[in-house]
């Protein structure tokens, strides 16, 4: 939905018109009815620490307990590949 606001109305609703940009409206703030500024969120980046941690955890609940990412079969003593 678009909203249109004068400047005077916007400095008194300001937290208001941040709740509505961040559900997805759009705020237009206006100067004698003739929109000027546009109010909108900062979209989430993508690949945030959240969405990271979140797969790691959902992988390991896919590896059998005793698995080790210990390969020393494949491996001689010189750490050359067999």
């Amino acid at each position: 939905m678009k909203i249109f606001v004068e400047v005077s109305e916007a400095s008194e609703r300001l937290e208001e018109l941040i709740d509505l940009a961040r559900r997805g409206d759009t705020v237009l703030i206006c100067r004698q009815a003739k929109p000027v500024a546009e109010l909108s969120t900062i979209p989430k980046p993508p690949g945030t620490w959240d969405d990271i941690r979140g797969l790691a955890a959902e992988g390991r609940g896919n590896v059998p307990s005793g698995t080790t990412s210990n390969h020393d079969d494949f491996y001689d003593d010189h750490g050359l590949p067999k």
